[in-house]
Formats: C-alpha cells, structure tokens, sequence
C-alpha cells in the first residue's frame, strides 16, 4: 500500500510498484484522515513523510501498527536518511526518486523476486 497527500503521486509510486511485479494499493491523506483501501491484504506499506494535513507520517505510523500490526512500513522521502521520528516505526527508508531502490526494498522485505530486464 502507498500512503501519500499528493494524488499524482500515488498514482506514480503505484505504476513504479505494479510495474516491478507487486500489486499497489493508494491511500489519500486527507486535511485530517487517511482513505485506506477496505482490504486488510497488506504485504508492505510505503509512507510519504512530509505531508500537507493536520496528520503527521508519525501519527500515521501509529495508527498503521493498530490496522495493519504485522505489515513492515517502508518510509518514502525526499529527505537523505531516516527521519528520527519514524526510526521506531520503519523496516526501511527509501528516498524519493529512486524507484529501483524502492522495487529493491519491496523485494527484500516480502521475498518476492523482481521481475528480469529485457
């Protein structure tokens, strides 16, 4: 699952996930909640980190561990490392831009193999 404020965005880290071989879910942040999917068959979340509501990647986090407790939570930026506040929540960090990085992380974490280059 992507979580993101942006739709565009969304929409661009669920073609870069579906086109590495995973099946990608959006989820909207809203001015004050966030529009998850109605399935719960969830193998890895990315987050966005900086976001434009009322709602903060932390309070997400948070919130994901009681929806979702055992799925792994990837942190999408354009920040260079780790926030600090999301070390305790994040299996992995992946900056924005990267996409290969973030196929790679996906692939690491679920153990699903990627799929070969033509």
């Amino acid at each position: 699952m992507v979580i993101d404020d942006d739709p565009s965005h969304l929409k661009l880290y669920s073609w870069i996930i579906q086109r590495g071989g995973f099946k990608a879910l959006a989820a909207l942040v809203g001015s004050d909640s966030v529009q998850y999917p109605e399935t719960r068959d969830v193998d890895v979340i990315a987050l966005d980190y900086r976001l434009a509501s009322t709602l903060n990647a932390e309070q997400i986090a948070v919130e994901l561990q009681q929806l979702f407790p055992d799925v792994p939570i990837i942190v999408l930026s354009e920040l260079p490392w780790m926030p600090l506040d999301m070390a305790p929540y994040a299996k992995g960090f992946v900056s924005k831009g990267e996409p290969q990085q973030l196929l790679e992380t996906l692939s690491q974490i679920t153990g699903h193999p990627l799929p070969r280059k033509a």
